[in-house]
């Protein structure tokens, strides 16, 4: 048998009253009515009582030598205490000191406080107009949940368990990822896309400011949020030897933060604090990375994502910056969401809120039950007015552009308010370079000039060069310039000054740099200016890509758009070619319709779009790629919605789905499949299983038998989508109905396609 372990031998004294030192300290210290409890610690010990009263003696207490510099930082703790009390508190955990000195609740209120407004880019303040407090106004956005591959319909008891949990089957919101992703790593790397305008930004503002607060639902921890905007980092984290996270929060965040003056956080520190689990870290705006140091930047994101895997990463982009990454450094997150489009409730809640902010803080603070039916009666007008006009009810599905349009409804209470986008920004530029000035009586260059001329020139300038901020110095050189031009004598220093401060058109987000306040006004006044030059052919070399799409479509919507149409269609670029189309469809009820010709010219270029938009389908279908044919029938029906792939579709979506579109492509799977596979040949079996088309759900019984005849379930269990035969020639293999796999709908919504089909007369 082992001999037992010796009893350790006493450590040495010194140690061992650096040990007793330390204890008090990480207790609570000494100073008042804690005398007694420190002397207890020695009382136990076997200390000699001669150098317990020494160091009794030293007055340690947190006013004293020992604490004081503990409080300041990483200065030495104590001065002539001993070197093993100095080493020992050296060994004290950086969360311990941190818990000590209250850093941890410092960082929080200073994180909170950078997000505590409603700020929305590309909206300056206007006389009259008050920006709200950000949990004032905030609507929770809806995060589209089929971010999976296209399968097929979710089980029914899926679709099921989530209404009976509170949950839309389709949607999730930021917060319940939050708390699953506490239980389930899949979550805790979450990719949030959208388009501009859609909210990405104020999202991870609302979560900074929720936690900041200690306002997240209980459901969720108190995580330490931390918000980086990748513009502000994109040239450091693309260097050679970029910092590491907990590097960057230290040095460079941290100190950038309001009120943060003589707030010390270690690198170490918040390193632990990643390591254990306990941060959110929100990336913002991956597409503001230029493209060519994207990759660099994907590098060092992966770096910290694999060194910190307990913690939660959540970054956002516009769709193609993360969707179309090339090379192997490239960013690949665990769960990837779409932002859905404002349905009714969430207008209707922010208008809602938005209003009664402007009443409560223009009659100072009342909130009396005479200003809560001002702004009741307002935001109903506004409402109102969107409800009646189906192309108003559309373009405020984008939340920036809902708050451009309250912010018009304000201003001009009897105008009627703009139903094209490219319109509303027009009227957005008027009101920042022109009415702004003159409700607040100031003299301005800007009304002695062509101001939205010059910065006209600058974005289509920007543009070209693909630059979404510019310095000082190149930026008022090009400004003297274009001034000179136009024959204007004002200085470019002035007009800056001037455009900065009071259109906020441009704003400086950074010391010397300068952008649009949002990229959106960027790619406007470039396709104005596009427009205005008559330099159509400049789009020509820019067809796919990214970067320039939303120009080219703000640039169709104002003038006559047959001949880019068909341009676009010549070079190949389809896509780009029915999505021109689907701009121009907004307009054919008013300025096109008036010019016949065009309107004639219009409707040939449309045959010729969805022609050349089904070729693919049919080359597919054609060869026998039925696997390579049911993926592009999905790419051609979400886009035909306006949606990018990998998105999911809405009930209203479906209930308003193109006929033409749906004709279109069951044409070609009936005709190739001889009959046996397409829409109507699957709307046939469902009706023979029992089932209405009346758009609601047929019930478990028959939608098992419709399962279980087209061969997507077998043996009472859903067949992966893999695992389908893609076959025709053996019915018994593969049978009538099997394609296409409509994986895009979730399952409660399969009644609703049903019903648009039959409405849709296959």
């Amino acid at each position: 048998m082992a001999n037992p372990p010796s009893s350790p031998s006493p450590a040495p004294l010194n140690e061992r009253i650096a040990d007793i030192v330390l204890k008090v300290i990480m207790a609570g210290g000494v100073a008042g009515g804690s005398v007694g409890a420190f002397w207890s610690l020695f009382k136990d010990d076997d200390v000699v009582k001669a150098i317990a009263s020494a160091v009794i003696g030293l007055g340690i207490s947190y006013g004293a030598k020992l604490l004081t510099p503990i409080h300041k930082g990483n200065q030495r703790r104590l001065e002539g205490a001993g070197e093993a009390v100095d080493k020992g508190i050296d060994r004290l955990s950086a969360a311990t000191i941190a818990k000590i000195t209250a850093v941890e609740d410092r960082y929080l209120a200073c994180q909170a406080a950078d997000c505590e407004t409603y700020r929305t880019d590309g909206i300056g303040k206007s006389s009259g107009i008050f920006t709200p407090l950000l949990d004032q106004v905030f609507v929770p956005l809806e995060l589209d949940r089929s971010f999976q591959t296209p399968g097929f319909c979710d089980p029914p008891e899926k679709f099921e368990a989530d209404l009976s949990a509170g949950l839309d089957p389709a949607t999730v919101n930021i917060w319940q990822l939050l708390a699953m992703a506490n239980r389930d790593l899949v979550y805790s790397q979450i990719a949030i896309l959208a388009w501009g305008g859609y909210g990405k930004t104020t999202l991870l503002r609302h979560v900074t400011y929720a936690l900041g607060k200690n306002k997240q639902p209980a459901t969720v921890p108190r995580y330490l949020p931390v918000l980086l905007l990748l513009r502000k980092y994109r040239d450091l984290l693309s260097q050679e030897k970029p910092p590491n996270l907990p590097e960057l929060i230290a040095t460079h965040h941290v100190p950038s933060l309001p009120v943060s003056e003589g707030l010390k956080l270690t690198a170490d520190w918040m390193g632990e604090q990643l390591s254990q689990g306990r941060v959110v870290v929100m990336l913002d705006g991956f597409d503001e990375v230029p493209k060519a140091k994207r990759p660099l930047v994907a590098r060092w994101l992966n770096a910290q994502m694999r060194a910190y895997r307990r913690s939660i990463f959540l970054l956002t982009a516009r769709p193609k910056a993360y969707t179309e990454q090339v090379g192997g450094d490239r960013l690949d997150f665990n769960s990837l969401l779409w932002v859905r489009d404002f349905n009714t409730k969430q207008r209707r809640d922010f208008i809602q809120q938005w209003y009664w902010c402007q009443e409560y803080y223009g009659h100072g603070k009342e909130d009396i039950p005479a200003v809560r039916e001002m702004a009741k009666a307002a935001a109903d007008d506004l409402l109102k007015q969107i409800k009646q006009r189906p192309e108003l009810d559309k373009l405020t599905t984008n939340p920036l552009l809902l708050n451009m349009v309250a912010l018009f409804h304000r201003r001009n209470p009897s105008a009627n308010l703009p139903k094209r986008r490219v319109d509303l920004y027009q009227e957005m530029c008027l009101l920042q370079l022109r009415d702004r000035p003159g409700a607040r009586a100031i003299e301005t260059v800007l009304e002695d000039c062509d101001a939205q001329i010059i910065l006209q020139r600058l974005a289509l300038a920007m543009m070209t060069q693909k630059q979404e901020r510019i310095e000082k110095g190149p930026l008022l050189k090009q400004l003297q310039q274009y001034l000179a031009e136009q024959e204007e004598t004002v200085a470019a220093v002035d007009f800056l000054e001037q455009v900065e401060q009071i259109s906020e058109l441009i704003v400086q987000r950074e010391p010397d740099e300068y952008e649009f306040a949002h990229l959106s006004f960027q790619e406007f006044l470039a396709a104005k200016e596009i427009a205005r030059q008559q330099q159509e052919a400049l789009l020509y070399d820019h067809l796919t890509e990214d970067w320039w799409k939303q120009v080219i479509l703000l640039y169709v919507a104002q003038v006559k758009p047959s001949r880019f149409i068909r341009a676009a269609l010549d070079r190949g670029a389809t896509d780009l070619a029915y999505d021109c189309r689907q701009e121009t469809r907004k307009r054919i009820d008013a300025d096109l319709q008036k010019d016949l010709e065009e309107l004639s010219a219009f409707k040939a270029t449309e045959a010729a779009v969805q022609s050349s938009r089904y070729a693919q389908l049919e080359k597919y279908l054609q060869n026998q790629q039925w696997r390579e044919a049911d993926q592009e029938t999905y790419r051609l029906m979400i886009t035909a919605v306006g949606k990018e792939e990998g998105r999911g579709f809405s009930k209203a979506d479906l209930l308003n789905f193109p006929c033409d579109e749906l004709l279109a492509i069951d044409d070609l799977w009936v005709k190739y499949s001889q009959g046996k596979w397409g829409f109507s040949v699957q709307k046939q079996i469902y009706a023979d299983c029992g089932a209405t088309l009346d758009g609601s759900y047929p019930g478990d019984e028959i939608w098992y038998e419709f399962c279980e005849k087209v061969g997507w379930q077998k043996d009472n269990a859903y067949v992966n989508y893999q695992a389908l035969t893609f076959d025709l020639s053996d019915l018994s293999i593969s049978p009538n109905g099997e394609f296409p796999v409509f994986g895009w709908v979730v399952g409660g919504f399969c009644g609703l396609f049903f019903s648009r089909i039959q409405t849709c007369e296959l």
